[in-house]
């Protein structure tokens, strides 16, 4: 079934659920005041523990996962070397860039984020899956100085909170990469690899949530926020999770990074519209400038 769509199909749900559930995220950890990000990310990989689950037991969906295990290809020494790492740089993702709302504004989050595909290409590079060459490289910086200058025209801005999104960009890149290896050496489909990673993301938050935030804080959930508006965002990072894995299994871990500058671009005008977030000139400037990269980039 899901090799037998075409990417836009991938690219148009990941656009629409990412925009959605980076959205929602702000909305539950800044205007409801439910101020712990890994609480909200241990509740997202919860809910896909049990539905990639449930998926098994009721439905042909995982099936893949049964065949790999039937043929001994996923056994300990697989999910030990290719699924844990993996699902440790997964889990640290969400959680720092969840955390990043309690301090940066939404459209300036979006603004460093034009930095991913650099980051992945730097990744990449470092794996022997890309090769740098001087043009690349001239990009690299082009696009570095547009988030820069970004960065300097931020009315707010905050240093840890940019450290943090930084440290968040290279996290995920690294996982953009293995998650790319995952898939095209062991055929995993979407499903199936959430199926391996739900876990192993919840037992890694579990660990940090206890000496973080404690496990009270989940009634603090449901009194600010709601169980009907958790669950809807939960099932919205599901869907978004399922979109990421699938577009970087029909294609590369560059290419999701590069859909998304269209739902940075409406995620930023959005948070200026709606939100209220101050945007300078010298932002715009700055990410132009990093945007014109992009799109050079995406020419090479």
């Amino acid at each position: 079934m899901w090799k037998r769509l075409p990417a836009w199909v991938y690219i148009i749900a990941w656009i629409a659920t990412s925009s959605a559930v980076i959205l929602q995220n702000a909305h539950i950890l800044s205007d409801l005041k439910f101020r712990h990000p890994v609480a909200l990310t241990t509740i997202h990989l919860a809910f896909q523990t049990l539905a990639t689950r449930l998926l098994r037991r009721y439905t042909n969906m995982v099936d893949k996962a049964k065949e790999l295990e039937a043929t001994g290809t996923m056994n300990r020494d697989s999910f030990l070397r290719k699924i844990v790492p993996v699902g440790l740089l997964f889990s640290a993702s969400l959680v720092l860039s969840n955390w990043v709302y309690l301090r940066l504004s939404v459209s300036f989050i979006q603004m460093i984020k034009a930095f991913t595909p650099v980051s992945v290409l730097l990744v990449s590079a470092s794996f022997g899956l890309k090769e740098l060459t001087r043009k690349i490289l001239l990009i690299v910086s082009l696009i570095s100085f547009g988030v820069a200058l970004a960065s300097y025209g931020e009315v707010e801005f905050e240093l840890i909170g940019f450290l943090v999104q930084a440290l968040a960009i290279g996290i995920e890149s690294c996982r953009l990469v293995l998650v790319q290896k995952l898939l095209q050496g062991f055929g995993l489909d979407p499903i199936a690899s959430l199926y391996y990673l739900a876990p192993v993301c919840l037992a890694v938050n579990a660990v940090i949530l206890l000496p973080v935030e404690g496990f009270e804080v989940f009634s603090n959930a449901v009194e600010l926020v709601g169980i009907p508006y958790l669950l809807m965002n939960a099932c919205l990072t599901f869907a978004l999770n399922l979109a990421s894995v699938s577009l970087i299994g029909r294609a590369s871990g560059l290419v999701l990074t590069l859909s998304g500058v269209l739902k940075d671009i409406l995620l930023i005008a959005g948070s200026w519209a709606l939100m209220g977030s101050t945007i300078t000139g010298i932002q715009i400037l700055g990410y132009a400038i990093a945007l014109a990269g992009l799109v050079w980039f995406k020419q090479q």
